[in-house]
């Protein structure tokens, strides 16, 4: 039988706290979540450290949205925050850093992963980023990453299946891939059986009307971005539990 995990990314303490009740293995926490994931805030790391209990704690370092070509003040940043992160219960972290030429930049992953003190690391989507993906899981893999987050170079992990299923073999248990981008309950059976992931990353989020009466629709804090200012997105524990029951139900076939 497969050891199957399930990583939930958290938006927030509250989602972290859904996503554990769910049963989720491991939350990735992360702020500005439109821009792809960015550094949560140092109250935000602490209460999830503070309040979960079973489930792992890795968090984003990531300082803006965008590209993963970091400049030196941006790199001394992300060191900030990992060394912030580092004072409250956290089990890994999530980062990556490109090249200008599409390459992973493994002076900038060093001078990073020593910040980490040897906890676990995981190379973000800054993987689907480069340009030679077979290469660049080389590099992650001589770097002493723990895992590489990717949909395969797609829009979505369904699309991404070719290029997964290759980089699972390619791994050859090096190195742990862990598909994302739109896995659901409905699609993680056929991502799992098709690639031999045996790791995933969704969000399972819903809808949450904002408690607010009075509205006021002519600003937006989003500016030229439309963004739904008056309900907010939070993990749901039952689109969790139905994610592990699929992966339960394929392992006992």
């Amino acid at each position: 039988m497969k050891n199957y995990q399930i990583e939930i990314c958290a938006n927030s303490a509250e989602s972290a706290l859904k996503a554990e009740l769910g049963g989720a293995h491991r939350v990735e926490l992360c702020a500005g979540i439109p821009e792809g994931g960015t550094t949560p805030s140092s109250g935000e790391i602490f209460m999830v450290a503070r309040l979960i209990k079973d489930t792992k704690l890795h968090v984003i370092i990531r300082p803006r949205g965008g590209d993963f070509c970091y400049s030196t003040m941006e790199l001394h940043i992300m060191s900030m925050d990992i060394s912030m992160a580092q004072t409250h219960k956290v089990d890994g972290f999530v980062f990556g850093c490109l090249t200008t030429e599409g390459d992973v930049d493994e002076v900038a992953m060093k001078f990073l992963m020593e910040d980490t003190r040897g906890k676990s690391v995981t190379f973000h989507r800054a993987f689907d980023m480069c340009r030679d993906p077979f290469q660049a899981l080389e590099d992650i893999i001589s770097l002493g990453c723990d895992r590489i987050l990717t949909s395969g170079q797609q829009a979505t992990a369904v699309e991404g299946i070719p290029l997964i299923k290759r980089l699972v073999e390619q791994a050859a248990g090096r190195i742990i891939i862990m598909p994302c981008g739109g896995i659901n309950p409905q699609n993680i059976r056929k991502i799992a059986e098709e690639t031999g992931a045996t790791e995933f990353h969704f969000s399972g989020r819903k809808a949450i009307e904002s408690r607010m009466q009075y509205r006021n629709p002519k600003v937006s804090m989003g500016g030229t971005v439309h963004i739904d200012e008056y309900s907010k997105l939070v993990t749901d524990p039952e689109v969790v539990k139905a994610a592990m029951e699929e992966l339960r139900r394929m392992n006992n076939e």
